[in-house]
């Protein structure tokens, strides 16, 4: 990791398949977390949270797809990738943040630094399933697009050597070159034609660790 680009993580983020949601309950309870049973209860059908209060470690399960501002598909594409969601995903959860906040900057950010952009999975962006998802969801290629806006006008915040920077905007311009020449769907046209006026995102409660 970058020094600029490194931080602290307060909770660690899993995805599980949407069937295999009470099974995960058990098996992180049985190992010594402790669940958060009234959000578990009312939430648990598309997240579960349970507590390490030792370590004051939180511990977030999305259950089927990962749902926040936007609805990002990511559990039917975990096996391609031993450990994490398919890089592609896992940029998206951050580029879905309506309110960015420095901490989803960073990430989005060290994502493209450590990682090309190309059209297939592996140690690369997946442009065409970035722009895919894109292309299907007007609301969350506006939230990409803002978001895209907010990462260029950002890299002031942290210690890159020019061509670092360059090597990131290049990546971003790629990708979003990519997206942009995605054929949009029926539906995302329909949708563009209301534009901002009309609100495109879902507003999530906040939970604390």
């Amino acid at each position: 990791m970058h020094s600029s680009l490194s931080r602290e993580y307060k909770d660690i983020d899993f995805v599980t398949p949407k069937d295999r949601g009470k099974a995960t309950s058990r098996l992180f309870e049985e190992m010594g977390y402790e669940p958060d049973r009234e959000f578990n209860a009312f939430n648990g059908g598309t997240r579960l949270l349970f507590h390490d209060p030792a370590n004051q470690r939180q511990i977030d399960v999305f259950v089927g797809a990962f749902r926040m501002c936007h609805e990002i598909p990511v559990a039917d594409r975990l096996t391609l990738d031993a450990v994490t969601p398919p890089l592609a995903e896992l940029l998206l959860t951050k580029l879905q943040v309506v309110n960015l906040n420095e901490k989803d900057l960073r990430d989005i950010i060290a994502i493209l630094y450590h990682h090309e952009v190309a059209d297939q999975d592996g140690d690369t962006i997946n442009a065409e399933r970035v722009a895919h998802l894109c292309a299907q969801d007007w609301g969350l290629w506006r939230t990409c697009n803002m978001n895209f806006d907010r990462v260029r006008g950002g890299f002031e915040l942290y210690d890159l050597a020019a061509d670092e920077r360059a090597m990131v905007e290049a990546r971003l311009d790629r990708l979003w070159a990519r997206i942009d020449a995605e054929p949009k769907t029926r539906g995302w046209r329909l949708r563009d034609r209301s534009g901002d006026r009309k609100r495109w995102y879902e507003e999530p409660d906040d939970v604390e660790p």
